[in-house]
């Protein structure tokens, strides 16, 4: 469906035919990822209202769920590393407490044009996840240029959501912003989101097996280099369904899967490279278990296959490998 914003709609915004410096352009995937490594992780009863994803957890397995996501956690950087790929680690702080602190893509965004976004957050326990010393760390590790940071937060005054790279699937290369309306992610900081950034929006409603809204895009696709995996099935209505594929048909080849496998976190991959150029497409094992062998394989051809075992995440956290990965697009000083 096309959205209003004024007279101006979402969908058909013409940022697109503006020319942008050929040194500017972005590419898909990134070599350097910042990862927050978590010291209070646990079930967030102020997200478990929109996030359907999440179970509870009993007091007395607290600790026990810590030190399971604090392994999980430390071996997907193992991992990572090993397969060349740069990981800027910071700690998360003990107080506040932070349950959610591993998933720093909902808060900030960096990108090729020297750009830092930062975004509102529904849950208030989540809004100190955001930390000046975060960014500061990123950009000494990087020796980055920082040209701007453009702040959405401000729309938390008006109870109006955007919870960066989770709300939005970004084709960066093509400059279009996938988005599913939920609680989470609102209309009006989608139209902010696009004036500010030139990136045209796609907008779409998507339910999960309970008919409930799917609280990120993330969730349920996937953009990478030349590939995009969506569940078509989430998007119950016709007309926004055929929009959405065939928006992403003209530019990337379509891998669809089903609500069975967005549970098993098929949907939330992501592709990164290593520093010597190599593709690699992560996700846990959950979800690459759910992929059958035609899955594996037509994906298979856009990079290597790379899968982490999240078990604890996954299910006190109701996220997965994506969520856990804010890309770093910035431009190197000078």
């Amino acid at each position: 469906m096309r959205l209003a914003t004024g007279d101006l709609p979402i969908c058909n915004l013409p940022f697109a035919n503006l020319p942008i410096p050929q040194f500017l352009l972005p590419l898909q995937t990134t070599s350097h990822i910042l990862v927050v490594r978590p010291t209070c992780f646990g079930f967030n009863e102020e997200t478990a209202a929109s996030n359907l994803f999440q179970n509870g957890q009993a007091p007395e397995q607290a600790e026990f769920i810590r030190q399971q996501a604090l392994k999980e956690f430390d071996q997907m950087v193992e991992i990572l590393r090993g397969k060349g790929v740069k990981v800027t680690v910071v700690e998360d702080t003990p107080e506040p407490r932070k349950p959610d602190a591993l998933f720093p893509n909902n808060w900030i965004s960096f990108h090729a044009d020297g750009t830092i976004c930062l975004f509102p957050m529904l849950a208030r326990n989540r809004r100190a996840e955001r930390r000046r010393e975060v960014i500061d760390q990123v950009i000494a590790e990087g020796d980055y240029n920082v040209v701007d940071i453009v702040d959405f937060t401000a729309w938390e005054e008006q109870e109006k959501f955007l919870e960066g790279t989770g709300s939005m699937v970004l084709d960066r290369v093509n400059r279009v912003a996938y988005a599913c309306f939920a609680p989470r992610t609102h209309e009006e900081v989608l139209a902010d989101f696009s004036r500010r950034t030139r990136y045209d929006v796609i907008g779409f409603h998507a339910t999960d097996l309970r008919d409930q809204p799917i609280y990120h895009a993330n969730v349920m696709m996937a953009i990478g280099e030349g590939f995009a995996t969506v569940c078509l099935q989430s998007i119950r209505d016709a007309a926004e369904r055929a929009m959405v594929y065939k928006s992403l048909s003209r530019t990337h080849e379509v891998i669809e899967i089903t609500l069975e496998q967005v549970y098993q976190f098929a949907g939330n991959m992501i592709q990164l490279q290593s520093e010597a150029g190599d593709k690699l497409i992560v996700l846990s094992r959950s979800a690459y278990e759910g992929l059958p062998a035609d899955q594996r394989q037509r994906l298979s051809r856009h990079g290597e296959l790379v899968p982490i075992p999240l078990p604890t995440i996954q299910h006190y956290g109701g996220g997965s490998a994506r969520c856990m990965i804010a890309e770093i697009y910035l431009p190197k000083k000078g």
